[in-house]
């Protein structure tokens, strides 16, 4: 279960990728779930789609059977999709070209190791605690 990776991808997405990697550059430090708790509040038009490519890998992860507090972020990816060309109307009868800039979304998100020893080490703090109280039953006894 520690190797798994669930990714969701969001493709021909029209919006430049710089202005994607402005909200990558805040969420990716924070947990999935964090993430998308806090993407609605961002002041930015990518947010709402970075959210919902968010949404759909842990909704993989989901599937799975991994708890969505156990994953991490492993890769966000802005990618550069193909661009439209168009034009504006400038005076004097000319044309000004303009291209829109169209961007891939790539999550890859993973279950973080640390959160997965947690529950062996609880085990062992277990089996010492029934240690002592055997030891405290045997004393009682005598």
């Amino acid at each position: 279960m520690d190797n798994k990776e669930f990714k969701a991808t969001q493709k021909y997405l029209l919006m430049s990728p710089r202005k994607i990697r402005l909200v990558v550059e805040i969420v990716k430090k924070m947990k999935p779930a964090e993430a998308v708790e806090k993407l609605p509040f961002v002041q930015k038009r990518s947010g709402e789609p970075l959210m919902k490519v968010i949404k759909s890998a842990i909704a993989a992860a989901k599937s799975q059977g991994v708890s969505e507090t156990d994953l991490i972020f492993k890769e966000i990816q802005i990618g550069e999709g193909p661009r439209l060309k168009r034009g504006r109307a400038a005076s004097r009868g000319t044309w000004h070209p303009f291209k829109k800039r169209m961007s891939h979304i790539r999550v890859i998100l993973k279950v973080n190791k640390s959160e997965v020893q947690d529950p062996k080490s609880e085990i062992k703090v277990g089996e010492a605690e029934n240690k002592e109280k055997k030891g405290v039953k045997n004393g009682t006894k005598s």
